[in-house]
């Protein structure tokens, strides 16, 4: 039988090429060539190994008629066309856990970093300054650390906090109190936590609800004299606000490893006191960059060889008889996952999945996860169908299955619903011509609708002219509408509007859809 064929195209470490071989594949390691020589070499493997150097295109995959599978050592797959790939049938997958504890640690070196003053301490003492009375640092022993966001990354650093005895207090709407007590960490709100902390630390993805989560407004409201540390995703801080907050001395200092626009060639906090940053480093060490070669040659041997799929960002774990018949389902569980997700606010403490009729008679377990992978992915990047459960259960997530093999008013139907503070809610879609991914129930409200790309949601009071009222908003907007998706309760009560439209909803205009009369929600969605 032939072995299976490995390109690794960008350097890493060589003990990934031993656990290729030692997996039953073989190995070439060919780095440093062209696209057109990559593109010219491709056809003949059956897995590719890559880092961040290697750009994987539509016309490299276009050449690579016999790959299979992407595996890339590191979290980050922008260089990788992951739609084509996937219509191309090829699994790209990445290695998310590879390099936390770094991350962590050098978060941990930052707030030292600031408590100390240590970079302009030493350029001053290489200087000849010796500035022995000039620099005045503080503790960390006793301090409140606060956390925003507690996941993975998250939960490493407050395990090292608490043993710099650091009380430790954590915003995280996906933190269950559970989940809080097994950390020893205090579960907060956001307005709390800046009240409270004496450190803050960013661990959280960038999303629509993440962006600029320390503004200018809540920078205002953070104890005078904190420290803040932003080893996560730029694009979190307003950079701006910040430089004006170290100005006024309301921030004692900030540290960021990473920014908005990167590489960072200019910023207005460059030469801010009080100000250090370092290039994106927080996955830079040698255990890191080792853990994720292995990690990556373990998985692409696995599935070569023995069919296991780990860490797949383009799909789930399930064998080919299951896949024809199961993936439009999962297309529509996975859009009811991130409509639960995006539209669902505070802590969850379950998750429920519900298959009636056809549906009910498939595997449920890729359909549970594609729920949990749209719902989670609102909070976090590195999520995909294969760890979604894994880091359900981690947050303390109870996930409930259910089965009901008579149908209702459809043939088939996947209901999601979710426990919150508020009470029980829940989105229900079926399948038309059996292929066709299809909301159907929104909170209790018929609404039919396709969830693709981007969307505007209103809760509203119904009642004439309210139509008119958006439709022109977004006409000055320059925002083209794609279709209309109405439902109600009952006449003149609580509606539901549901928009596709041809671009993102910019955050301005949400807001002054909020201002318009008679309504009471509005959130700009994506699918």
């Amino acid at each position: 039988m032939t072995k299976p064929r490995v390109l690794v195209s960008d350097k890493m470490d060589p003990n990934a090429e031993r656990l290729l071989r030692e997996g039953g594949c073989d190995v070439d390691v060919i780095t440093g060539e062209t696209p057109e020589q990559l593109i010219a070499r491709i056809g003949d493997y059956d897995g590719l190994a890559i880092r961040s150097s290697t750009r994987v295109t539509k016309e490299v995959l276009d050449a690579a008629t016999n790959l299979k599978v992407i595996g890339r050592a590191g979290i980050g797959v922008d260089n990788v066309d992951i739609p084509y790939a996937s219509a191309k049938g090829v699994v790209v997958m990445n290695t998310p856990f590879g390099n936390s504890i770094t991350t962590a640690e050098h978060a941990i070196a930052m707030m030292f970093a600031l408590a100390r003053q240590i970079p302009d301490a030493n350029t001053q003492t290489q200087q000849g300054l010796w500035p022995k009375n000039g620099f005045m640092g503080v503790e960390v022993t006793g301090k409140t650390l606060g956390l925003i966001g507690a996941g993975n990354i998250g939960s490493i650093v407050a395990s090292r906090a608490i043993g710099l005895r650091m009380k430790v207090i954590a915003f995280d709407p996906f933190l269950s109190p559970e989940r809080a007590v097994e950390l020893g960490v205090e579960k907060v709100e956001l307005d709390d936590l800046l009240a409270r902390a004496d450190f803050i630390t960013l661990h959280t993805p960038l999303t629509d609800q993440t962006r600029n989560i320390l503004s200018a407004e809540n920078l205002a409201k953070t104890r005078r004299g904190v420290r803040i540390v932003n080893c996560a995703r730029g694009g979190l801080i307003d950079e701006a606000a910040l430089k004006d907050a170290l100005d006024s001395g309301q921030v004692a200092g900030a540290a960021l490893d990473v920014f908005q626009t990167e590489p960072a060639k200019e910023s207005p906090l460059f030469g801010t006191p009080g100000f250090i940053c370092t290039p994106h480093l927080g996955a830079s060490t040698n255990e890191a960059q080792v853990n994720v070669a292995l990690q990556v040659a373990e998985q692409i041997a696995d599935f070569l060889v023995n069919g296991g799929v780990t860490n797949a960002l383009n799909m789930p774990s399930l064998s080919a008889e299951e896949a024809p018949k199961l993936k439009p389902y999962m297309a529509l569980a996975e859009r009811l996952g991130s409509l639960v997700g995006q539209l669902t606010t505070g802590s969850l403490a379950r998750i429920s999945i519900h298959a009636e009729g056809a549906a009910a008679e498939l595997n449920a377990k890729p359909m549970v996860a594609a729920v949990l992978a749209g719902f989670l992915r609102t909070q976090s990047d590195t999520v995909n169908m294969v760890n979604a459960p894994f880091l359900a259960k981690e947050r303390g997530l109870e996930v409930r299955e259910v089965k009901t093999e008579k149908a209702g008013d459809y043939h088939t139907l996947i209901r999601v619903s979710v426990k919150t503070e508020a009470g029980e809610r829940s989105v229900a879609g079926t399948l038309f011509s059996n292929s066709e991914p299809r909301l159907v129930e929104l909170f209790g409200i018929k609404v039919e609708a396709e969830l693709d790309g981007p969307m505007m949601y209103i809760v509203n009071e119904d009642a004439p002219g309210f139509i008119g009222r958006i439709g022109t908003l977004l006409g000055e907007n320059n925002i083209n509408i794609g279709t209309f998706n109405l439902g109600r309760r009952e006449a003149g009560g609580e509606a539901v509007l549901l928009l596709s439209v041809d671009e993102p909803v910019p955050a301005d205009v949400v807001d002054k859809a909020r201002s318009l009369p008679g309504v009471k929600r509005v959130m700009a969605l994506g699918f």
